[in-house]
């Protein structure tokens, strides 16, 4: 295993790389996050001969904010380049369903990568590291199988198994924290600004639309924890754990969010600094124009597009 940077493991998304797959192979229904009905396998109106979008720069504002939440986690690019050696469906259109079919397959396997390589970057989860890289190596050797592996892969017990060594990582994180179990919880809407939330269980937790301004969420673990319309304004995430850009990128924050290296800002989040009072509650001082909240909200579909690829851990 050559470390544990998600781009050196090429588990960040390579649109240059990839043939187009997000936008072809995946369906999406008009609604508030496709201004448009798009069936599986057929390619988007606004997609380019050269695999490209057409709208990309405007996403948002001609209503596809759900494309902007979406991310692949790198499987596009090795769909494209390792299965199928570069030739794309345009090239040999006989492979389409094939390719087609085994995108979201892959895409799962390394969303569980991209766990795995966290988990690997966390001392205290020193005492499970040999099984973590074993199960890290195994995983990242099936994304290598042939098509006809890959069609026939049990992908839920696949992902059963790697969960019993997250649940052990996500227990020596937490570890001493005392924090609150929420697993499952629905939380939807909650008022939970300026919350103390370290080292909560918030696996799979319902928290569209929660306000969470200003809270406390370092070693909180939010492996498939529902953030679409979450307002993460002035939140601390620097520490929270298998949290992933898909569902930062669903949520709402600020230029005083804290994140975990190894995610970006979204670019959609207002250019505004939440700060908190001392009585509790909070204010947004604007560090410049904001460029709208543009809160997407996930279609629920776990291999479509948008944030709604909930893992229920």
């Amino acid at each position: 295993m050559p470390g544990t940077n998600p781009r050196e493991l090429g588990l960040m998304a390579d649109c240059d790389s990839c043939f187009g797959l997000c936008c072809v192979a995946l369906p999406f229904s008009a609604s508030a996050d496709f201004a448009v009905d798009k069936k599986a396998g057929e390619p988007c109106r606004n997609l380019r001969d050269d695999f490209r979008c057409s709208i990309h720069a405007g996403l948002r504002e001609r209503g596809f904010p759900g494309c902007t939440v979406y991310d692949c986690f790198g499987a596009g690019q090795k769909v494209s380049q390792v299965t199928f050696q570069g030739t794309s469906w345009r090239q040999e259109p006989g492979t389409a369903g094939q390719m087609y079919a085994i995108f979201p397959v892959v895409r799962q396997l390394h969303e569980l990568l991209w766990y795995l390589a966290e988990a690997l970057t966390l001392e205290v989860a020193r005492p499970v590291h040999a099984e973590l890289r074993d199960a890290f190596d195994a995983t990242e050797r099936l994304t290598r199988e042939s098509v006809d592996v890959l069609r026939k892969l049990d992908v839920p017990a696949h992902r059963a198994e790697v969960n019993v060594l997250l649940l052990r990582t996500s227990e020596l994180a937490r570890a001493g924290r005392k924090g609150k179990e929420r697993r499952g919880a629905d939380l939807i809407g909650a008022k939970l600004a300026g919350a103390d939330l370290r080292g909560a269980n918030l696996r799979g937790a319902y928290l569209i639309g929660a306000d969470l301004r200003g809270a406390d969420l370092r070693e909180a673990d939010l492996i498939g924890a529902d953030l679409r319309g979450a307002d993460l304004a002035g939140a601390d995430l620097s520490g929270a754990i298998f949290l992933t850009q898909p569902q930062l990128n669903a949520a709402t924050g600020d230029a005083a969010t804290r994140l975990p290296a190894a995610l970006t800002r979204p670019a959609h989040w207002p250019a505004t600094r939440y700060e908190r009072r001392s009585g509790g509650s909070g204010s947004a001082r604007g560090t410049g124009s904001a460029r709208g909240t543009g809160s997407a909200r996930g279609t629920g579909s776990g291999s479509g597009r948008g944030s709604g690829q909930r893992r229920r851990g």
